[in-house]
């Protein structure tokens, strides 16, 4: 090239192949990043739905012990020897209606996130944009659950159970000498785990709905 003569300009079909290809590389980049952290949203999930952590005795409480969605435990008389019972096979074994609930969402947003990474075999078959627009709304849903199941567990506070752990100025969403514990904080922010990855899910899946869209064209000027 002569000293000061201006620079070749590529042709626009060159500058956009070449755009296409680093935009088609760093989606997947985002998409792998996005799985990942799906799987581990997926880990945090089925942690929260398993763990009796949620709430848990204190310093001033009349007994020892721990509450999870469905399983507990509590000491017994003046003993601190704990008595652990509940299952979310059995519901009748687990204390409280709003327990009962808050079990039922959280594992329904365990199932949803699960099965959304089970969704991840459809790559395979499907448009890429379809199936990351189905995990979105699955995520989306599992969020939702994990929202209506953090709301609705303070609920179940004023059981009897829960007030002789606490004390007798335990209420609902009150929990008098008790504190939550990290379960529960782990779960709220699962929350926003699942509402980051449903939009991230939703906004991949309409550039490869784009990207379609612009191949598709650039298929039909060069055939004409």
């Amino acid at each position: 090239m002569v000293p000061g003569a201006p620079a070749t300009m590529l042709p626009a079909s060159e500058a956009a192949k070449i755009y296409q290809t680093n935009y088609v590389r760093n989606s997947r980049a985002i998409g792998v990043l996005w799985a990942i952290f799906t799987i581990l949203f997926a880990i945090v999930n089925v942690v929260c739905f398993i763990q009796p952590y949620w709430i848990g005795d204190g310093m001033d409480t009349p007994q020892a012990g721990y509450f999870g969605l469905f399983h507990y435990c509590i000491g017994s008389g003046m003993s601190r020897d704990l008595k652990c019972q509940g299952s979310f096979m059995e519901f009748s074994t687990i204390p409280s209606g709003a327990f009962k609930a808050a079990s039922f969402f959280i594992g329904m947003s365990m199932a949803l996130v699960i099965g959304c990474i089970g969704c991840f075999t459809l790559f395979f078959f499907c448009s890429t944009g379809t199936v990351y627009k189905i995990c979105g709304w699955m995520q989306l849903a599992a969020g939702t659950c994990l929202i209506l199941g953090c709301m609705i567990y303070p609920d179940g506070w004023d059981s009897d159970e829960v007030k002789r752990m606490c004390g007798e100025q335990t209420d609902k969403y009150t929990l008098g000498a008790c504190s939550v514990r990290w379960a529960y904080i782990l779960a709220i922010m699962g929350i926003m785990d699942a509402l980051i990855l449903s939009f991230l899910a939703f906004v991949l899946g309409n550039r490869q709905d784009g990207l379609m869209a612009d191949e598709l064209l650039d298929k039909t000027g060069n055939s004409i």
